[in-house]
């Protein structure tokens, strides 16, 4: 797909979103259920994966670890995000490569220190790029790429998130 097709897919959405913005709020949903051991089978797209465990808190490793798959939605969502970029701006990519790498302290997720937090204490999105681009027009990618990548923005500026419980039918 080439900025002309692009920009021509999204134009009609572009203007449908602005003229009816309500449009535009979509909520997206996923789903799991407990699964075999303590795992939990999460419907993603056309598969399933069993979320697991991770080693460092008991897990075998045969099983997806969520703080993994947070970081490979933010590689897709970066990589696809810089592909669309790059197609806008007419920046031919031969090749480009993303990596997700995040910090965790297992203490906190354990129970073992209170002091150390549950969660990603630092993420870091590494794209490599194969491309006769300019300098200039690499730090307009990544500036735009940072700038429309959802995952990544989410994590930046978090959402009110909440925990509730659906009642048995």
């Amino acid at each position: 797909m080439d900025s002309t097709e692009l920009k021509a897919l999204q134009a009609p959405l572009k203007a449908q979103y602005q003229e009816s913005p309500e449009k535009a709020l979509v909520t997206l949903r996923a789903h799991g259920r407990l699964d075999e051991g303590i795992s939990c089978r999460v419907d993603a797209g056309q598969s399933a994966v069993v979320a697991g465990l991770h080693p460092a808190t008991g897990g075998s490793g045969a099983a997806a670890c969520s703080g993994n798959m947070l970081l490979d939605a933010l590689v897709a969502c970066s990589g696809v995000t810089l592909n669309a970029v790059a197609t806008v701006l007419g920046i031919h990519l031969r090749d480009a490569a993303i990596e997700a790498e995040g910090d965790l302290d297992f203490r906190g997720t354990l129970g073992v220190s209170k002091e150390v937090p549950v969660g990603f204490q630092s993420i870091r999105l590494i794209v490599t790029l194969d491309t006769d681009a300019s300098d200039e027009q690499l730090a307009n990618l990544l500036r735009l790429t940072e700038r429309y990548c959802v995952v990544l923005q989410t994590l930046k500026h978090p959402p009110e998130t909440t925990l509730l419980r659906r009642p048995q039918p």
